[in-house]
């Protein structure tokens, strides 16, 4: 996906998250995250938003702490968010291509990265938020969940960090039913995973455990936020992707 393109979606998306916490309530508890309710979703992802700002607005080139949760509650907390999320728009959308700035996973530009990964953060937060509203939440569009899953594969559980291990040498397989050139193979070992992906499933190797369905649906079930549409063969696997495949903000 383009830079411009992701940046279009954190628009939507802060927009969609903020109208669902402004429905639910900020008392309200975020099914998705059990741990949270609504007041502590918005205060999250609006330090996110900020501090991811602060590396494009800022010119940062190297890790810069966040800003810390604000002291506010209810309309004040909600008009603070609303402020961060489009002067983050406004500041990706008036970067140039080339920025460069910090950045925690590879990527074409500092621009490039931080579009990206706001438009993600932003999407499953705003998934999180209407959770707490409840209803049916608007769809992901099949494109932007492949992208997620690349981001989420390749990048995030490609570092060092990942703590999705196995003692044993095993293959996870992710299929997107609805996308044929979207199919991920996640090699498990003691080490971080090693993930690539393949254009078919006859072109990726035998797997123990496959992960499949609609790519909207993986990419929500592999950010745990949703259930797996599928699982064949080793189910092992997928409780071991959701006990271990957690991102923490640390």
């Amino acid at each position: 996906m383009k830079t411009a393109e992701h940046v279009e979606t954190l628009d939507r998306e802060g927009r969609l998250l903020l109208a669902a916490a402004e429905a639910a309530g900020v008392d309200a508890k975020v099914a998705t995250c059990p741990e949270w309710q609504v007041r502590d979703l918005v205060r999250h992802t609006g330090m996110v938003h900020r501090w991811a700002t602060a590396f494009v607005a800022e010119h940062h080139t190297s890790y810069h702490p966040d800003g810390g949760l604000p002291d506010l509650d209810r309309d004040d907390l909600l008009a603070w968010f609303r402020e961060g999320h489009g002067r983050l728009v406004e500041t990706l959308a008036g970067a140039t291509p080339d920025l460069e700035c910090w950045s925690f996973l590879p990527a074409p530009s500092g621009l490039a990265f931080w579009a990206r990964r706001q438009a993600h953060e932003t999407t499953v937060h705003r998934i999180d938020a209407a959770s707490a509203r409840g209803g049916e939440p608007d769809p992901v569009a099949p494109e932007f969940a492949v992208d997620g899953i690349d981001e989420l594969l390749l990048g995030f559980h490609g570092r060092p960090k990942s703590r999705v291990r196995s003692e044993e040498p095993r293959v996870l397989r992710v299929t997107a039913t609805d996308v044929p050139t979207a199919v991920w193979t996640v090699r498990l070992s003691d080490q971080a995973p090693v993930s690539d992906r393949a254009a078919s499933t006859a072109d990726a190797p035998p797997a123990d455990c496959e992960l499949a369905g609609p790519a909207a649906l993986l990419y929500l079930a592999l950010w745990n936020r949703a259930p797996f549409p599928s699982v064949t063969g080793d189910a092992s696997l997928a409780a071991l992707w959701r006990e271990k495949s957690g991102i923490t903000w640390s």
